[in-house]
């Protein structure tokens, strides 16, 4: 995995414009206008290996990433806390496996999902969703042959994520994760 200097692309607004907390609309805006920058989705380094990604500047003080899947790479089940968000496919195809279904936000290691729980998402190229506060997912690149690259957005910037294992219907936190972890 590769970490990159941050980029502030194109479809950024300028330093004087207002600051506004953004809603999951101006995510998704942002993360379709900056799949569109095809200069920035040119510059990401990709690896055959694992997965690379660039910071960006969001809208409103939002934490932003351009991200590079290798085929058969995924992020397995997490949540991304108190933050909404968005994500955009620019390159490839991205699946996207989530929970409709409301967990509680603390005090719990094993929970056990209903049977109709499960949904699933194919974004291609172009194709993105936003998404609430502690929304479970994973994301994968489902190709054998070709790398994805996608645009993510997020409001407020990560205080956290959950790792999440899934046996059947039965979710366990794994792991949380703070800024300090990944940076």
């Amino acid at each position: 995995m590769s970490v990159s200097p941050s980029v502030s692309p194109s479809a950024s607004p300028s330093a004087s414009a207002p600051v506004a907390t953004p809603t999951q609309a101006d995510l998704l805006d942002f993360v379709r206008r900056t799949a569109a920058d095809t200069a920035l989705i040119a510059s990401l380094p990709l690896d055959p290996e694992g997965r690379t990604w660039v910071r960006l500047e969001g809208p409103g003080g939002s934490e932003a990433w351009l991200i590079g899947w290798p085929p058969g790479t995924g992020t397995g089940w997490h949540d991304h806390a108190d933050s909404v968000g968005a994500f955009l496919t620019a390159r490839g195809e991205l699946k996207e496996n989530s929970l409709a279904a409301r967990l509680p936000t603390d005090g719990w290691k094993t929970l056990e999902l209903p049977e109709d729980a499960d949904r699933e998402r194919r974004l291609s190229a172009g194709k993105g969703r936003a998404f609430g506060r502690h929304h479970v997912h994973e994301v994968l690149n489902e190709s054998r042959e070709e790398h994805a690259i996608s645009v993510h957005a997020y409001y407020p910037p990560l205080p956290r994520i959950r790792r999440y294992s899934r046996t059947d219907q039965v979710l366990r936190l794994e792991q949380v994760e703070r800024p300090e972890d990944w940076q």
